[in-house]
Order: structure tokens, then C-alpha cells, then sequence
């Protein structure tokens, strides 16, 4: 039986509810709608993602020298660059520098790298005030919950539950539920906090080696405020976030947001070379298992992902489980590949939650194999003995038939004989899983060998 953090389990949640299902799966797919109609907008879009492919290669191949040149050129800029091998050292290192300042309130921007290092409850329990300022971070931060999507990070949620969520925390008027005037009530809401913030913490989306600058990207220009309003600027990645050449950060713009979210870019890209005057910006460069990835030839390329979501807006399975489901910070086909290259046992259902359709591959603007990698990884589950028992048990039983070519031939004239006839509580049953929201095709009157000898006769 699946562990109660295991994708199985808690896909069965979501699922169990429909309607919530099937609207999470549609509003999903039109994101991804909107994101084929930008791409053929661009000609040469192929040409980009293959460019941006190989630059990604390219910086993994020099790692530590592109790490060291940004850290002189950042440093040179004013920038104070520190170092994190894991998630506990880079909260330590934020604590540190917001003690230092006597900082009580922070406002920050979307950054999954703080979700993996669980950033916010750290500082909770020092006594610091954490706010969320991207507008669906807000939503899940009030609500309790942890984002289901690494661009859309309430897409789980409905506008009713939002003004619900206002009604409670912001004094909305209840039953409120028009977007406009929600979001109108949280930007007047955020307002307040960015006014009074002692520090800023962003994320990064691109870190350019040879000026020493960062980049930010925002559709709502939060980061820019957190960024500005506060003395203190915190800017946290990880070290697989570097790009050699500012020339290169042209090819990554074009593709991020039209992967995205299917806009020609984002509303905001911002450049931070150096602190603002009078001000301090501090970098944090965090491993955190980075490394180790980098030195495995097979899934190295994972490293390239730039957190654009598009291979999420185009699983079947992520669509139809929801991100929570991954019980992880980066969910769908690429969090499949990262999490359980960070803790196997922990992620050990995560490469099995794919249907190999390749979906993933075709959309994703960096071209990492994702499919390829996620069906290498479930040899590794079996390899390092994580794979339960039922799932072998029925791998074997499968093989066997397979293997036996004879056997395989019988058993297909039986179940196009029998399968017809059979009541449908025979295969639909609480002791088969894979029954749940599944149905076979019917029957076909004849096997592909019978088929072939029948047409190969006619010649």
C-alpha cells in the first residue's frame, strides 16, 4: 500500500472531487493552448529553445569558473555574494543578515528556492514577520497551504474560496467574489506591508556571470517594490540559475514567459546590478544538492529547467491530480525528477506518476528529455529496492506474459471472448485500483497477428 505522502494517495483526494478535477484540468490546458499560440508566433522558436539548450550545457560544462565570475563581478558592483551548501545554511545566513538589520517585517517575492528551503516558518519561529506579495502566494499563505504551481501557485483555488479566504483576513464583504475587487482589497492590503518592511526578499530567475547582475521576472511588479521600498535587498538562487553572457538572457526571455503563461513576456523584467543608493543587496548562492545532480551524467540536463511550469500545463497527470498531490515544492514532470533525485525514498512514487506521452519533452523551452529521464529514474527505484512489492509482483506477472509469445496470443483470444460478457464488477471493484475513473476500449474482433496474416493472405 502507497505511503500517505505518496502520489497515489494523495492524487485520490483530488480526484474524489469531479467537478474540482475537471475544471483544475481545463483551466490548465488553456494555458497551455495559449502557450502553442505564442510559440508558432515565433519562427524561429525551435532554434531558440535548441540555442538555449546548449547554452545551459555550456555553463554546466563551466560551472565553477561562471560561479566564481559572477561573484567578482557582483562583488565589484557593490554586492555581498554568500555561499549556502543546503537549506539550512541559507536560512541561517538570511536569519543572520535580518538580525543584523533588526528587521521584524519582510516582504517577499515568489521564489521556489525559499519553498525548498522552507524559508518562511524558519523565520516565523524567530520572531519575524514573513509576508508573500506575489498575489496567489498571498492567497495560499492566508489559507494555510503551500503552492500547488511554481507560476500559478493558486491555480487550485476558485474565486469564491478567494473572497471567502478576504472575507476572513482582509474584512472583504462577505460572499464577495468579483476578481477585480479582490484583488483591488489585496493590493491595498500589500500596500501597507511593503510600506512597512524592514527587508526585501526575491528570488532570481536568471543571474548573468559576466556583468554580475540578477534578473527578476513579475507580471505584478512586486518584486521591484519589495526590492526598492526596504534598505535591505535578499536575493536567493540556486547555483544552476547562471547564464554566461548578458547577450544570452535574450534567448531565455523569449522563451520564459511564452512558455509560461503564453505572454510575449512578462510584464516586468528587472535588472539589479549592484544595491540601490544608500541601500544593501546581499546574494545568496545555495547548492543544496545542486551539485551532486551536475555530476550525474543521466539526469544532469534537469538542471536546466528556468521554473517555467509548461511541462505542468501539459501533463495529463498533474492536470487531473493537482500540484498538491506531489506532496513537494516543484510538482509535475520535472519536480518527478528533482525530488526524488534529492530524496529517493521520500519521492519514490513520483517518476511512476506519468503516462510517458512526452508531452512534457515537446513543450519544455529548454529541451530537457523529461519523459526519457522520468522512465530512467523508475529503473533506479527498482535498482535501490524502493519499488512496493504489488508493483513488482505485477511487473512480473506482466513480464512473463510478454515473454511468452504463445501465452500472450491465448490470453488476448480470451479476453476478446470473455471480457464482453463479464459482469462489470468484476474488473470494477475496490480491489482494482487502476479501475477508478478508468474504462477499457472496446474489445476488438481480432488480434493484430490475425489481422496481419489475413491482410499478408490477400497478396
Amino acid at each position: 500500500m502507497p505511503s500517505a505522502t505518496a502520489h497515489p494517495h494523495q492524487a485520490a483526494k483530488f480526484v474524489a472531487n469531479t467537478e474540482r478535477a475537471h475544471w483544475h484540468d481545463q483551466s490548465l490546458w488553456f494555458v497551455r493552448v495559449k502557450r502553442d499560440r505564442m510559440a508558432h508566433a515565433v519562427p524561429e522558436w525551435e532554434t531558440l529553445r535548441e540555442l538555449a539548450s546548449q547554452i545551459k550545457q555550456h555553463t554546466l560544462s563551466r560551472w565553477p569558473e561562471y560561479l566564481e565570475e559572477f561573484e567578482r563581478n557582483a562583488t565589484r558592483l557593490g554586492a555581498v555574494v554568500h555561499w549556502a551548501r543546503d537549506a539550512a545554511e541559507h536560512n541561517r545566513i538570511v536569519l543572520e543578515l535580518l538580525q543584523k538589520h533588526g528587521a521584524k517585517q519582510v516582504v517577499k517575492s515568489k521564489s521556489m528556492l525559499t519553498e525548498e528551503c522552507h524559508l518562511n516558518p524558519f523565520l516565523e519561529r524567530h520572531g519575524i514577520e514573513v509576508v508573500d506579495t506575489d498575489l496567489g502566494e498571498r492567497i495560499v499563505q492566508l489559507r494555510g497551504e503551500h503552492p500547488s504551481h511554481i507560476v500559478l501557485p493558486a491555480i487550485h483555488i476558485r474565486k469564491e474560496e478567494v473572497g471567502e479566504c478576504f472575507h476572513e483576513h482582509l474584512g472583504t464583504p462577505a460572499g464577495e467574489s468579483d476578481p477585480k475587487r479582490l484583488t483591488e482589497a489585496a493590493r491595498q492590503h500589500l500596500r501597507e506591508k511593503f510600506l512597512a518592511a524592514d527587508a526585501g526578499i526575491t528570488g532570481v530567475n536568471f543571474a548573468v556571470a559576466e556583468t554580475g547582475g540578477i534578473v527578476v521576472c513579475t507580471n505584478e511588479g512586486n518584486a521591484d517594490l519589495g526590492a526598492s521600498l526596504p534598505k535591505l535587498h535578499i536575493a536567493c538562487m540556486g547555483i544552476e540559475k547562471f547564464i554566461p553572457r548578458l547577450a544570452d538572457l535574450g534567448v531565455f526571455t523569449r522563451l520564459l514567459a511564452r512558455s509560461a503563461t503564453g505572454q510575449p513576456i512578462t510584464t516586468y523584467t528587472s535588472h539589479f546590478h549592484g544595491p540601490a543608493p544608500g541601500g544593501e543587496l546581499h546574494i545568496v548562492l545555495v547548492d543544496n544538492g545542486r551539485s551532486d545532480i551536475a555530476n550525474d551524467a543521466e539526469f544532469r540536463s534537469s538542471l536546466n529547467c528556468i521554473r517555467c511550469g509548461a511541462c505542468m500545463n501539459t501533463c495529463p497527470v498533474y492536470r487531473r491530480s493537482g500540484g498538491h498531490s506531489y506532496h513537494a515544492t516543484v510538482p509535475g514532470p520535472i519536480g518527478s525528477i528533482l525530488n526524488p533525485l534529492h530524496d529517493a525514498p521520500k519521492y519514490d512514487s513520483l517518476p511512476f506518476a506519468c503516462s510517458l506521452c512526452g508531452s512534457c519533452t515537446d513543450v519544455c523551452p529548454v529541451k530537457i528529455p523529461l519523459h526519457h529521464q522520468l522512465l530512467a529514474f523508475r529503473r533506479v527505484i527498482r535498482f535501490r529496492n524502493l519499488l512496493p512489492r504489488s508493483k513488482q509482483l505485477s511487473m512480473h506477472l506482466g513480464s512473463a506474459l510478454l515473454n511468452r509469445p504463445r501465452l500472450f496470443a491465448f490470453a488476448g483470444k480470451v479476453g476478446r471472448t470473455v471480457y464482453p460478457w463479464m459482469p462489470r464488477w468484476v474488473v470494477y471493484n475496490r480491489l482494482n485500483p487502476w479501475g477508478k475513473q478508468r474504462d477499457l476500449p472496446p474489445m476488438p474482433k481480432q488480434s493484430f497477428r490475425e489481422m496481419w496474416r489475413e491482410e499478408n493472405g490477400r497478396q
